[in-house]
């Protein structure tokens, strides 16, 4: 009989850690055990957020963000933590390679055969699409000590998770002078929704997360040429090994492009970070959290143009994307994220086989996040002539929007009238979008990617939209705008702050007076918006 010591410790799973093999990818048989690599340890936090600091410094009660340097202080990883999972890493052969503690993250570098037996799983291979990766199923477990302190694994699978939400309307053809009759420059967009004027940026950071894609300075220099614009400041971050890697326009270029040519657009002066990462649960929540905690370019506002279906995610990863969220929320630092473009439905071609429920798309349907959706915009100068949903197709080419799965329904949400999910049960839960903007491909932005010229439109477009436009209030406000939920749903909601959507329907969901669940309050008349902050 074993003695006391030579027991195996008790173990616990690490809630939401349970995985399966996504249907888009085939299982292919068992990785080698001598693979290397770095996972991503998500710890607790040394202190809750105190409530006050999640209602949004732009009104609603909230008071002044956290600093970087306070957050970290007082709300990142407890050092204690950090020593004893080191401890734990130890004990299996693996390394840690860096550790932050404002990111409440430890990176361990180790092989499957290490990570395997450290947190009692089996890590496999599968083919997808775009190559082989790694994979598991299952729930992760770590020594019942570590229980609640290690809230995460990231990186033991590297599947690709979130698809970028933007769709290409024409290519341009220099010889056909009507190619462009039904877009828009961001600019004229811009004018139509009477965005501030005498802002241009200045002083803010725009943070853009990229899963893929580049871009190329010389489309950005001829871009920015014929709008009458100097080219923004624009600095490549590269977060676990991803890198600007531009290839081609019908690819994740198309999205990078069109971030960076809206937001800089709307904010010339503003200093762009792309933040490349890999396309993974693990690469999306490192390039999240390092432009949150970024010390060096402090974004103000983070624009996030991919995502994809609740279902799809772990809960691990909805949970610490959520974490970081709050984070953000605290520091003041804006979050816009795309709303999705198939639908009430959220499942096109380029995720997985539609099962016939509505779903939202995450991490638009996050609480703490601002989710904006997409309208059909048809306008004259600064003269909107009709505004619409954008519901093309609503299987392939709608807006997003509904009621989220995973999250409940927001306090600042009570009165807005989120109606029961179309889902058996109709659960009431987190309501999306929050907001909306152009993005029908109909009716999309002038674009250049890789030397040619395109209209694209979809929600991708409308979050590096309202990011422009937060960097241009922070500017005029000389502070940051910060969680503008509460506000939205509070004095500005309802008021002409926005354009009111009223017909349309995005498959599950249709346009009414007021908040509805496919533009959310509306697109919006951005001076009117200042004014209401700046009270």
């Amino acid at each position: 009989m074993p003695t006391p010591s030579e027991r195996v410790p008790e173990r616990v799973i690490i809630p939401g850690s349970e995985r399966h093999v996504s249907v888009q990818a085939r299982l292919v048989g068992p990785a080698s055990d001598h693979e290397r690599y770095t996972v991503t340890l998500r710890l607790r936090a040394r202190a809750p957020l105190p409530a006050a600091a999640l209602l949004g410094a732009a009104g609603a009660g909230g008071g002044a963000p956290l600093t970087r340097e306070q957050y970290a202080a007082g709300y990142g990883a407890d050092p204690a933590d950090i020593a004893r999972v080191a401890a734990f890493a130890a004990s299996y052969g693996l390394v840690v390679v860096e550790t932050s503690v404002a990111r409440c993250s430890m990176y361990v570098s180790g092989t499957s055969g290490q990570f395997a037996a450290a947190f009692g799983t089996r890590i496999e291979q599968s083919e997808h699409a775009q190559g082989l990766f790694r994979s598991r199923s299952g729930a992760l477990s770590v020594p019942a000590d570590l229980g609640g302190i290690v809230l995460g694994v990231f990186g033991l699978d590297n599947l690709p998770v979130a698809q970028p939400r933007y769709q290409i309307g024409a290519v341009i053809d220099a010889r056909t002078s009507n190619a462009a009759d039904a877009s828009y420059t961001p600019l004229q967009v811009a004018a139509a929704y009477d965005f501030p004027i005498g802002a241009d940026g200045s002083g803010e950071c725009i943070a853009l997360i990229e899963l893929g894609g580049g871009y190329r300075s010389a489309d950005i220099e001829h871009y920015f040429q014929a709008l009458n614009l100097h080219a923004p400041t624009v600095k490549t971050i590269a977060i676990d090994g991803g890198r600007n890697a531009p290839g081609k326009a019908d690819s994740a270029d198309a999205e990078v492009m069109l971030d960076i040519e809206v937001a800089g657009a709307i904010a010339p002066k503003a200093l762009i970070a792309v933040y490349f990462a890999p396309n993974s649960e693990q690469g999306f929540l490192d390039a999240i959290t390092s432009a949150i905690h970024d010390t060096a370019h402090r974004p103000s506002v983070v624009s996030i143009s991919w995502g994809a279906p609740e279902s799809e995610w772990s809960g691990q990863a909805l949970a610490a994307y959520d974490q970081a969220f709050q984070s953000a929320a605290a520091l003041g630092v804006t979050v816009c994220c795309a709303a999705g473009d198939a639908g009430s439905g959220d499942q096109n071609a380029n995720t997985t086989a539609p099962d016939g429920l509505a779903h939202v798309d995450f991490p638009g349907s996050d609480p703490y996040v601002l989710c904006c959706g997409g309208t059909r915009l048809l306008a004259t100068g600064a003269n909107i002539d009709s505004e619409i949903v954008w519901d093309d197709d609503p299987l392939r080419s709608a807006t997003g929007g509904g009621v989220s799965d995973a999250f409940a329904l927001p306090a600042y949400q009570g009165g807005a009238g989120v109606p029961p999910s179309v889902n058996p049960g109709g659960r009431i839960g987190r309501g999306v979008p929050d907001v909306a903007g152009n993005a029908d491909p109909a009716t999309g932005y002038l674009v250049r990617v890789d030397g040619g010229n395109y209209i694209i439109g979809g929600t991708s477009a409308v979050a590096p939209l309202w990011a422009g436009l937060v960097a241009l209030m922070n500017q005029r406000l000389k502070r940051p705008v910060g969680f503008l939920n509460p506000l939205l749903y509070g004095a500005a909601g309802g008021s002409n702050a926005f354009h009111d959507i009223v017909q349309g329907n995005n498959g599950g969901y249709a346009a009414r007076a007021g908040w509805d669940a496919c533009t959310g309050w509306g697109s919006p008349n951005g001076s009117k918006l200042l004014d209401i902050l700046a009270c």
